[in-house]
């Protein structure tokens, strides 16, 4: 796998920048909102497993947080087009040979993201950690770029729920 997805290559986002936005890290939820700000009207791409991963942890908060956060994120997702993708039986017989530092999860990752010649984005310490992988972290910022103002409006009301991204690495990328 080599160490950078192709230059104009498809940006794959995980979990932890999609829900990176609501961070409770400052530094991580301006990388995040920036991230995703710098793409209105652009698109990035996510395999179906990163969403699912989102509404769980999202589910898990009380239903006056999922609330607040769900119409940010509906908009969001109209106004940043999110490829959905599922895995290829190419994609799934290339994770077997992704090294091991990681789980299974995030071998099919980067599995898919390496065959469709694109760079995952991702905040895991873990994924950021591999040398030879096309993994790379959204810039840090010192300001943050804003939404359009209707999102932004809904950005800050979404601000109620606050996750901590630990949550998301450990058990996806835990050691096999």
């Amino acid at each position: 796998m080599s160490a950078a997805g192709r230059p104009g290559g498809p940006e794959f986002v995980d979990a932890t920048v999609f829900l990176g936005m609501n961070a409770v890290d400052e530094a991580h939820r301006r990388a995040c909102a920036s991230f995703f700000a710098e793409r209105v009207d652009g698109r990035v791409a996510m395999s179906l497993d990163q969403i699912g991963r989102c509404d769980d942890v999202v589910w898990s908060y009380p239903r006056a947080e999922q609330d607040a956060y769900y119409p940010f994120m509906d908009v969001l997702q109209t106004d940043v087009r999110v490829d959905r993708l599922d895995w290829s039986e190419d994609e799934l017989a290339v994770a077997r040979d992704v090294p091991r530092p990681v789980g299974p999860a995030a071998r099919l990752l980067l599995a898919m993201v390496a065959a469709r010649g694109g760079t995952l984005v991702t905040l895991d310490p873990r994924l950021l950690a591999l040398t030879d992988a096309p993994v790379a972290a959204p810039p840090a910022r010192r300001g943050r770029v804003p939404f359009p103002a209707e999102l932004e409006l809904l950005y800050h009301r979404s601000l109620v729920l606050r996750v901590d991204l630990a949550r998301l690495w450990t058990p996806a990328c835990a050691a096999v």
